[in-house]
């Protein structure tokens, strides 16, 4: 474990004085069941802590991105910008997943492609980084990990959303989503679905539920209708 952790901190660019931290905030509640630890020795108080400072750092970055946003568009942004699927998205750029501590049934589920696990882990990580080097370095990390290339982010997690007005307004034809196959066992499948718009195929995507494989598919889609100059 210890090798994995550092791995994990050259991949962040962050070395923690205090490795125990780091450690705590990949111990995954199922973690600590399993092997009958006090609750509090898993990363939730940490992603506690981590979702606060967040929140001010996000805050005061749109604050100073945007002079004359008002505050319900403010407020709005923000939630878009640390919402489940953007945490977990941030999360699968540096691989977090491979470092959590899990519980043997929540691993053999997929628990460390779970978008609720490691967009909770990706807060811990910062409470963690915010307790172990202070407020500069947990910001410096939220910046270059978490409110960096925003708009790409967002056409991904959103992609569903963004693929669907695109059609409204460039199609006569509606968008569909097909399953194409599901392979793996019960308790561990992979999904595959193709974007449909009318009869045309336009994305192919996969993911460890319908919805991970549609958003996949609904991403490529956009991507190619980009080439084609359709938005």
């Amino acid at each position: 474990m210890d090798n994995m952790l550092k791995e994990l901190q050259d991949r962040i660019g962050y070395h923690f004085q205090d490795d125990k931290l780091l450690k705590k905030a990949m111990v995954h509640s199922s973690y600590a069941n399993e092997k009958h630890l006090p609750k509090y020795e898993c990363n939730e108080r940490l992603e506690f802590l981590g979702d606060a400072v967040l929140e001010l750092i996000s805050s005061e970055f749109l604050f100073s991105l945007h002079k004359t946003m008002p505050e319900g568009q403010l407020t709005k942004t923000r939630a878009s910008m640390v919402c489940e699927p953007a945490l977990a998205f941030c999360a699968r750029d540096i691989e977090l997943g491979k470092y959590l501590l899990l519980g043997k049934g929540e691993d053999a589920t997929g628990g460390r492609k779970r978008e609720s696990v490691t967009s909770d882990a990706m807060e811990a990580l910062i409470g963690a980084i915010y307790l172990d080097g202070g407020f500069a370095n947990a910001k410096e990390f939220i910046e270059r990990f978490i409110l960096k290339d925003l708009e790409n982010k967002k056409l991904f997690y959103d992609s569903k959303t963004i693929l669907q007005e695109i059609v409204q307004s460039n199609f006569k034809e509606p968008v569909s989503y097909e399953l194409l196959g599901e392979k793996g066992p019960d308790h561990n499948k992979v999904f595959e679905v193709a974007v449909q718009i009318g009869d045309d195929r336009y994305g192919v995507g996969s993911g460890r539920t319908k919805k991970a494989a549609e958003q996949e598919a609904a991403y490529q889609s956009i991507l190619a209708l980009r080439k084609k100059n359709i938005e």
